[in-house]
């Protein structure tokens, strides 16, 4: 515990150059983009739409409701999440001047990664809030716990993209498995298919996978209506204990950072 407030503390110390630095790569990730912040909501429809087409279509499956708004839901989770790896891996590596030659608590750089994609989180939710009403899709008392999904879901994300950075800095191999990681990673992971209707040994391997209680208690609380199942409420201790775990070897590891960039 001793370690964690003091992180924590070191932490919000920087909190400026945490602001700044998300900033910075706000302006970046866009910049000299004809769409600008339309990506983070372009993206999610057109998979939204072909995968629609596949599940309505060629292969239907029923999946108690409109399936556009059921894979855009699934969607939007999974973008945060994949997008928030994918520049995360390569946030210390891409900054080798200030790694190594100016102090301040090195997680910055994924956690400002992670920051951004949350600001695309957040924009592309105003599609989901849309198709919401298109599809009168009934609200109730479960949508007071959406913070607590979304904020289990950012501890799992934060936790790894703290390692994959590290991981990428010391093996500069993880960013070339990373995206074969990522695309099988998804089809694994309920995002626009209900994983319960794989059987068999698979669907016991599937599901431990924790990003599908995540999503499922993210379609949950937003659209049946209801609260997460049990699983969640394990994913969710499992996901603080990994992050906080991550973090700590993440700042026993920093001081060797300089030596492998």
């Amino acid at each position: 515990m001793t370690v964690l407030t003091e992180l924590v503390s070191e932490q919000w110390e920087y909190r400026e150059l945490l602001v700044r630095m998300t900033a910075r790569d706000l302006l970046l990730r866009y910049k000299q983009t004809v769409m600008g912040f339309g990506w983070a909501i372009f993206m999610p429809l057109v998979n939204t739409a072909i995968f629609s087409v596949i599940f309505t279509r060629v292969a239907v499956i029923e999946v108690g409701q409109p399936y556009p708004v059921y894979a855009f839901c699934g969607l939007l989770a999974w973008n945060f999440f994949a997008s928030s790896l994918r520049f995360s891996i390569a946030s210390l590596t891409s900054n080798p001047s200030l790694v190594t030659k100016v102090y301040f608590p090195r997680e910055i750089f994924p956690f400002s990664a992670v920051l951004v994609s949350i600001v695309d989180f957040a924009v592309a939710s105003l599609v989901l809030v849309g198709l919401m009403l298109y599809y009168r899709i009934p609200v109730g008392w479960s949508l007071a716990l959406v913070p607590v999904v979304v904020f289990a879901l950012l501890l799992f994300t934060l936790a790894l993209a703290l390692l994959v950075a590290m991981g990428n800095l010391f093996y500069r191999d993880v960013k070339y498995l990373f995206e074969i990681v990522i695309a099988v990673w998804m089809f694994a992971t309920s995002v626009v298919y209900p994983i319960g209707r794989v059987g068999g040994r698979l669907g016991v391997l599937l599901a431990l996978n924790p990003m599908t209680h995540l999503i499922d208690a993210f379609r949950a609380v937003l659209l049946d209506g209801r609260a997460p199942s049990g699983a969640f409420a394990v994913t969710f201790a499992a996901s603080a204990a990994l992050f906080v775990a991550a973090w700590a070897l993440f700042h026993r590891a920093e001081f060797e950072f300089a030596e492998n960039l």
